[in-house]
């Protein structure tokens, strides 16, 4: 039976074409995936290791809450500390590190690298072997700078140049006065770093006299677990604590695996979903060959072989065309994964060193995909094809569906539908993420439902058509025929295409619905002409609002703040305004009581209100400081579409801070927003790199357009199931027109021409294909929808928008689809020969 196995499979290797090349995909994009993901971590993680092959014990500050003081002082590292940590035994030198977010400007003033990857630190001078220099010299007081190569070679900088840098709101510009090497991550992966001497990384920093961290290299022949032990004898237990280099190496390492984990997940999820609408093209495709099949089948039966030998038969079959298509996938997948890590650098990410990653694992997993998955699903069409009678095979006569298995199967198709739309009805009605979990239940149960019930559905829907096929004369009647002559083929043909247009569909309801909530957000919750902030949301300093405040037609300004506090003993976080002019730049609505800021007053919105049970004319005491106590008074509750939260004013509020930082300030302006407006805003704060300037268009459009890049990303990512519902159709329609090879023949011999024939064909893979779109949007608005009701229930500005131009434009796609896919299968139908059609078997 095996060597029987092997002889059909190169008998029908055409026929199989197309089942190879979906399973191929799916095996690719998961094998691309691993490689990739594996070669990311890989490689950040030798480069972190290498950042810290020179830090043998880090002395680190105590967090706050590893003390058990929320609102005191933060432990601080000082200069006496890195000096007795410099003596002890075992140590060979300490270093004092400091750093935080640095902009460094283009020579177009723009920002490099990304808010979040732009940082800032010190150089320790001759001994500081972290940053080896290239060209240069060390930075001496705060007019010189050094830059790392990349930067340097992205920006087109060099020694002798000045640049704009920005800390927390004030530009400098400093001469770069060396270019040096780095291991860090934040630069491998397309960030930016500056160094200054250290009094000047210091004082720009607010870390005057104090380290972020003293890294302590060891003597010759001294252990990182020896230094560590000595470290911690000299050092006071409340105020810092130790960690070998090593360790942290492993926790970064940990830390980057953790990070990558997500997007391999993500990958590998919309691999999956490929691989799943792959199935139906194999069960298709070893049903029509065991149809094709069938006398041969019954002649193994007829002189001896048992039903299983012809299951096994079949399945090895497959077995062999998964382990074919497993070999293709993988040396795709590895093709995928260079592609990505050179896609990943010349868009501005990381240059990764390293060979690519192909392990063990990934080589495991691929054939695994690839064998398993197409036994699977031919394991279905293996047992019918072993439950034929020979007699009844050699006959032809088992090739219909009995009715009794028709109403078997519609019942459970509408079993599974009926209970997935209760589900989903039900998870709508719950709140916040508690819906997540049934709905994404309710949502299979109605997609495996429909799919059940697709070949009951494709009479109605296909009849539908039937006015527009008549257009086309004998041809157009006769792709409607042959559409519906086997329904549960045209079912699964259409059901992978339905899956992808379901997900597309869905996921445009959703973030269509989004991106008008985002704009009703912006519109209803920010009164103010601008928001001012950090490109990488860091606190502004207070100079910004100073400045903004003094600006020529800037009417009305509040600066934002938060901070951190003790109220009736529990932590909570305060928003402080400038109680003067908030009420004009936002949308607070009292509920109760006055929403006037002065004073020992705060406000709180309705959800905290009742959690907390406070009410109008509530007293609290609150905890800012250690030891000290105020008692203040709930002057109202608010409503708002945006804010949330305790609020009080900023005039009682930096009593106890003693460094206030702004992270926004909201302001009015004489004449509203305007392009000359926020010119002279920007202009005021020195063309800051690092500052962003938004009215309420910006800042909803920054938003749909981090929605948008998602969007498109899924489209792309579901693109590769649609690739493999394209390769079902033409594979369908492909072993159709071998099946129907003496019909062709006759419909040629009795006055059909070829291009009848073709239209036929063309016309048949059209009314398929719609027949899955239609499908698919139907159910992709349903689940829009339903998502849209749960997204609701925490955005109130949240509505329904159906994107009518979009979903035509998936629908024609669905045609466009039908139409491609059958240019082969037409063409070959075309060009059989009448007289050898006819007298096919």
């Amino acid at each position: 039976m095996f060597r029987t196995a092997l002889r059909t499979v190169l008998a029908h290797k055409a026929r199989l074409l197309m089942t190879v090349l979906a399973v191929m995909l799916g095996v690719a994009f998961v094998s691309g995936t691993l490689v990739f993901t594996n070669t990311v971590s890989e490689a950040f993680q030798k480069s972190s290791a290498k950042g810290y092959d020179q830090v043998d014990v880090a002395i680190q500050p105590k967090t706050r809450k590893s003390t058990g003081d929320t609102l005191g002082k933060k432990p601080e590292l000082t200069q006496p500390l890195l000096d007795k940590a410099a003596k002890v035994q075992g140590a060979d030198s300490a270093i004092g590190v400091v750093g935080g977010f640095t902009a460094i400007a283009d020579k177009d003033g723009k920002l490099i690298g990304g808010g979040f990857r732009t940082q800032g630190g010190n150089y320790w001078g001759a001994k500081d072997i972290r940053y080896p220099l290239v060209s240069g010299h060390a930075p001496q007081g705060a007019g010189q700078v050094l830059i790392d190569s990349k930067t340097a070679e992205r920006a087109g900088y060099k020694v002798g140049d000045t640049v704009r840098i920005s800390i927390d709101g004030p530009v400098l510009k400093p001469e770069i006065t060396g270019i040096f090497t780095t291991d860090d991550g934040n630069v491998a992966a397309g960030g930016s770093l500056a160094l200054f001497d250290t009094a000047t990384a210091q004082r720009l920093f607010d870390k005057t006299g104090v380290y972020d961290e003293i890294d302590v290299k060891a003597a010759p022949g001294t252990s990182q677990v020896a230094l560590r032990h000595a470290l911690d004898e000299i050092l006071p237990k409340d105020i810092a604590s130790t960690i070998t280099g090593e360790q942290l190496a492993d926790d970064q390492a940990k830390q980057i695996a953790e990070s990558t984990s997500g997007l391999r997940t993500a990958l590998l999820v919309f691999a999956g979903i490929a691989l799943f609408v792959g199935t139906f093209i194999i069960a298709n495709t070893f049903t029509m060959l065991v149809a094709q099949r069938t006398k041969e089948l019954a002649l193994l039966r007829a002189v001896g072989a048992s039903r299983r030998q012809v299951t096994r038969s079949v399945l090895i079959e497959a077995a062999v065309v998964g382990a074919v298509a497993a070999v293709a996938g993988l040396l795709a997948g590895i093709g995928i994964g260079a592609g990505m890590r050179s896609l990943m650098s010349s868009f501005g990410g990381a240059a990764l060193d390293g060979p690519l990653v192909i392990s063990p694992s990934t080589v495991l997993i691929a054939f695994a995909v690839g064998i398993v998955i197409t036994m699977l699903a031919a394991y279905l069409p293996a047992r019918r094809a072993a439950k034929i009678p020979p007699v009844a095979a050699m006959s032809s006569v088992h090739a219909k569906a009995t009715t009794k298995s028709l109403v078997v199967r519609n019942t459970i198709g509408s079993l599974f539908a009926g209970v997935g739309v209760a589900v989903v009805l039900y998870a709508i009605t719950l709140k916040g993420s508690d819906g997540q979990m049934p709905m994404g239940l309710g949502a299979v149960l109605l997609v495996i439902g429909v799919f059940v019930l697709t070949p009951l559905l494709s009479r109605p829907l296909i009849a539908a058509a039937s006015p527009l096929l008549r257009v086309f004369g004998i041809a157009g009647k006769l792709a409607r025929q042959n559409s519906l002559r086997n329904p549960r083929r045209t079912a699964a043909t259409a059901s992978a295409l339905m899956i992808g247009l379901t997900l597309i569909t869905g996921l445009t309801v959703i973030t269509s619905g989004l991106q008008r909530g985002i704009d009703h957000m912006a519109a209803s919750s920010i009164k103010a002409d601008y928001v001012v902030a950090m490109a990488n949301s860091n606190p502004l300093s207070p100079d910004v609002a100073e400045k903004l405040r003094k600006t020529d037609g800037v009417t009305k300004t509040s600066p934002l703040r938060f901070e951190a506090s003790r109220i009736n003993g529990k932590t909570e976080y305060v928003m402080g305004v400038d109680g003067t002019t908030f009420g004009s730049l936002s949308d607070l609505t009292a509920e109760s009581g006055s929403l006037t800021l002065r004073g020992p007053h705060l406000v709180v919105d309705a959800k905290t209100a009742k959690s907390r049970k406070w009410h109008a004319g509530s007293r609290v005491t609150a905890s800012f400081t250690p030891g000290h106590k105020q008692q203040l008074t709930v002057a109202g509750i608010y409503h708002s579409s945006a804010l949330k939260g305790i609020i009080l004013d900023n005039a009682t509020l930096s009593a106890y801070e003693s460094h206030p930082a702004d992270y926004q300030v909201m302001l009015k302006t004489d004449g509203g927003p305007s392009a000359a407006t926020k010119d002279a805003l920007e202009k005021a704060l020195g063309d800051n790199p690092a500052i962003k300037v938004q009215d309420k268009k910006d800042i909803s459009d920054y938003i749909s357009q981090s929605l948008t890049l998602a969007l498109n990303i899924l489209y792309g990512l579901l693109a590769m199931a649609v690739i493999v519902a394209v390769l079902g159709v033409i594979n369908t329609l492909a072993m159709s027109v071998f099946e129907r090879s003496q019909e062709i023949g006759m419909l040629r011999a009795i006055g059909l021409d070829r291009r009848g024939i073709k239209r036929m064909v063309r016309l048949e893979s059209l009314v398929i294909s719609l027949f899955g779109g239609v499908l698919g949007i139907g159910l992709g608005v349903f689940f829009g929808w339903a998502g849209g009701r749960l997204i609701g229930a925490r955005m109130s500005t949240y509505e329904l928008v159906l994107p009518w131009g979009r979903m035509a434009v998936f629908l024609l796609l669905a045609a466009l689809v039908g139409v491609l896919a059958a240019l082969w299968p037409a063409r070959r139908a075309a060009r059989l020969n009448m007289l050898t059609a006819i007298n096919s078997q």
